[in-house]
């Protein structure tokens, strides 16, 4: 099941509930109990992609275990 990030439009406040996605709506906010709650639209995570700097601060992309080439492990 996706984590969805909701907004509660009775205390106003954002969480994060586990829910299928054809059945979030009735959901409660877990802060105060209330089911108006609004899906929020999120960004989603791409894994095997690093865009980060490396901790050196050089630009080139790499560092770490392989000195800045591409990683052949």
């Amino acid at each position: 099941m996706p984590l969805y990030e909701f907004h509660c439009e009775k205390c106003g406040q954002d969480s994060e509930l586990l829910v299928r996605s054809c059945d979030w709506q009735g959901s409660k906010c877990p802060r105060c109990g209330s089911a108006k709650l609004e899906k929020k639209f999120s960004t989603f995570a791409a894994s095997g992609v690093d865009s980060a700097p490396s901790a050196g601060g050089s630009k080139s992309g790499g560092g770490g275990c392989c000195g800045g080439g591409p990683h052949r492990h």
